[in-house]
């Protein structure tokens, strides 16, 4: 029995520079941290050598062919696990359309767990690269690479796509004192709306073709290593600036990033206090979040309601396996 964890992510800046539209023709770029919010992924041994599966629903099949989900189906393909293995999953938030990276999470723990059923050791880089590859060239979802490297490394990083598909995780280099203030500053709220990111992703992607998309793009990337600078010196109160001018650059990116909801609840966030925000992910939806003077936030969560706010702390651990028998 094997139970793996991947850690959910909160991307800050350069969000869509991850995908090859944009990092083949100019490196990409994002500043992102893990949080403790989780996916987890038990394997164990099936007795009777068939497969079985537990997620939003429950398959039981005799050969991995017949898997409908198509990330597991692919994982158990590529390490040549053919039957006789039983997998459960589930999630401390919304498992689809959040904005936190949740298939891309649950990809990294599942071949984490699968390594580490076939008593293999691997790599964070080896988990953020084949986590990928699943979702990517064999699933062909059209999503990006930040989620996978976020949950496989854990913390707070700046994870650069070079031109030739490899990819580089730089850990910031800042003090506790400005990790726990930037932490203390944050305010996480569920929208309870969901969306297919790979829909909007799409469009995005073909945006790149536009120079001035392009142009907008590299900016946001250029903002990554400003914020990563920023964090460095401590400097938080350039913190929330650097998010909203990387808001107000991403709503243009593409059709259905935001709307006039979404557009309402920032606004009211900026009015009661915050000095910067961003919904997370893809956008239209999942989870907004805001970075706004502690003594502001008890008026920024009565301006959203019913907005949900969600607690949660930074994470440095990665993906990990954290319960192993037999």
């Amino acid at each position: 029995m094997i139970f793996a964890r991947a850690p959910l992510r909160m991307s800050f800046v350069g969000g869509g520079s991850d995908l090859p539209s944009y990092y083949r023709n100019k490196e990409g770029a994002v500043l992102s941290t893990s949080i403790d919010k989780y996916v987890y992924v038990a394997v164990n041994k099936k007795f009777d050598n068939d497969i079985r599966l537990s997620y939003s629903i429950t398959e039981n099949t005799k050969s991995v062919t017949e898997i409908k989900h198509p990330i597991v189906r692919n994982a158990l393909e590529l390490l040549g696990i053919s039957n006789g293995v039983e997998i459960t999953s589930i999630s401390d938030i919304p498992s689809q359309g959040s904005g936190l990276g949740s298939s891309s999470t649950f990809t990294v723990a599942l071949l984490h767990a699968l390594s580490a059923f076939q008593t293999k050791d691997i790599s964070k880089d080896e988990l953020g690269r084949l986590s990928s590859h699943i979702e990517i060239d064999l699933c062909g979802e059209k999503i990006g690479k930040q989620d996978q490297y976020a949950a496989a490394f854990g913390g707070m990083n700046l994870i650069e796509f070079k031109r030739d598909d490899s990819v580089k995780v730089s850990k910031i280099n800042c003090t506790s004192e400005t990790i726990s203030k930037l932490q203390k500053s944050i305010l996480l709220f569920y929208t309870g709306r969901t969306r297919r990111a790979s829909d909007l992703l799409i469009n995005q992607s073909k945006n790149m073709a536009d120079q001035n998309k392009f142009e907008m793009m590299s900016t946001m990337v250029a903002y990554a290593y400003e914020m990563r600078n920023i964090l460095e010196k401590g400097d938080l109160d350039s913190f929330g600036k650097l998010l909203d001018e990387n808001w107000q650059l991403k709503i243009k990116m593409a059709e259905g990033i935001s709307d006039s909801e979404i557009n309402s609840w920032y606004r009211q966030g900026i009015s009661a206090g915050a000095t910067g925000g961003k919904l997370l992910g893809a956008g239209n939806g999942g989870f907004m979040m805001f970075y706004a003077p502690i003594e502001t936030h008890s008026k920024i969560e009565n301006a959203l309601k019913p907005l949900r706010r969600i607690p949660f702390s930074f994470e440095d651990k990665g993906s990990k396996i954290i319960f192993r028998k037999g």
